[in-house]
């Protein structure tokens, strides 16, 4: 998942494609009732209204890739940002030529932190370096 206000990044490998996998699981504790979840027009997703998100679809089958619905010339309901990312693991992935399952997570975990780090700025870089705080450091 990925936030459309935060751009923060949010996975998690599961063990199941099923909908109490992916909903009550993944989505539920990473969103707050009332978001809104945009998402393809899978049917595991449908609990998603019941359990007190909003849930707008696009339907691939039919062509369908973004849609607007409030009519402000602004295509708010897409996956595609989702599914970028998706391609973006995969291509992160394809240098290790297979990855054993048992490690997935781990690359998994990897990939979410480096989306999530926006900057490097001198205060990673110091913990990354394991430098005190009063070092300047040379630019």
């Amino acid at each position: 998942m990925i936030g459309r206000g935060s751009g923060r990044l949010r996975l998690r490998v599961g063990r199941r494609s099923g909908s109490a996998e992916l909903v009550d699981a993944t989505v539920l504790p990473a969103t707050r009732p009332g978001a809104m979840v945009y998402t393809d027009d899978w049917n595991g997703y449908n609990p998603l209204v019941r359990r007190g998100r909003g849930h707008a679809t696009v339907n691939h089958n039919r062509g369908e890739f973004a849609r607007d619905d409030d009519g402000d010339g602004i295509r708010e309901v897409h996956c595609n940002t989702m599914e970028g990312i998706w391609t973006g693991l995969r291509n992160s992935l394809r240098p290790f030529r297979g990855v054993n399952k048992v490690y997935l997570e781990q690359y998994v975990i990897i990939f979410e932190w480096s989306y999530n780090l926006k900057a490097v700025g001198d205060g990673f870089l110091r913990i990354l370096l394991g430098i005190q705080a009063t070092t300047k450091l040379v630019t």
